[in-house]
């Protein structure tokens, strides 16, 4: 990767809740247009990371900056204003159930921009298509399928055309082959978008099908921070998650390579 600067900064962030140690000293840089995914077992801090990368928690020790702003010291209205450029997907896509697929997407721009009417339709429009759900623009979101709800999810995530995406388990609850789908239009965004995103997950071939790079977190702690590459695990002696990811998804070969 060319030398750039890093769109976000993670420096030595700890969270804990009472005695429970939740993150432990975490530290890394991601770059615009890479894509991350943060790996480990339930209760290992994944989510909440995400959440610290955006304020909704307060770390205990360290700091975290986007685009060279430490988000931990600047007013909620700047807060308010660094948040339109990052897009967040949700496990339950997070979608209002009282209003149509289009009206989800229009009440995002409505707020945070001064597009026309026009504008708005337009945008919605080619993000909609972008997730193959043109179609859809007038139905409820109670009217979709579980995959379509993710797909109107991640349009609405990505209508205001963020620099930076958190996936928060994309695939949790779908089927194989649906979750396969979710992880080749998150794959054609990013290179369509160019967005930088952070994708936490327990679904190995989502993973290693999106990402460049990967985090491992155990205990709290990261015992891995290199590319999306088993082989390359295998040297770090990380056994366990390397057999979990040959044995236990058949999509995984052995020989790193993943079957899309």
């Amino acid at each position: 990767m060319p030398e750039q600067t890093p769109i976000l900064q993670v420096k030595n962030v700890s969270k804990s809740f009472g005695d429970l140690h939740v993150l432990k000293n975490i530290s890394f840089d991601l770059y615009p247009g890479e894509t991350l995914a943060v790996l480990g077992k339930s209760g290992t801090g994944k989510s909440v990371l995400l959440k610290v990368l955006v304020r909704l928690l307060i770390p205990d020790t360290g700091e975290v900056y986007f685009e060279n702003k430490h988000i931990g010291g600047i007013s909620e209205h700047e807060l308010n204003e660094l948040r339109k450029h990052i897009g967040f997907l949700f496990q339950s896509a997070a979608l209002f159930d009282s209003m149509t697929i289009g009206e989800n997407l229009n009440i995002i721009l409505a707020k945070h921009t001064k597009m026309s009417l026009e504008e708005r339709v337009a945008r919605i429009t080619e993000s909609l298509t972008m997730v193959g759900l043109a179609e859809k623009i007038d139905e409820m979101p109670a009217q979709l399928s579980g995959g379509q709800k993710k797909r109107a999810g991640l349009a609405r995530s990505i209508v205001l055309r963020p620099k930076l995406m958190l996936f928060d388990e994309p695939t949790t609850g779908l089927d194989p082959i649906t979750a396969a789908q979710i992880a080749d239009l998150i794959e054609s965004l990013q290179q369509n978008l160019k967005i930088a995103s952070i994708i936490v997950t327990h679904d190995l071939p989502t993973a290693f099908h999106v990402s460049d790079r990967m985090i491992l977190l155990q205990e709290g702690a990261k015992v891995y921070d290199g590319p999306a590459d088993l082989k390359e695990m295998e040297q770090t002696h990380l056994q366990d998650f390397v057999e979990a990811a040959k044995i236990g998804h058949g999509s995984i070969k052995s020989d790193d390579t993943v079957v899309k």
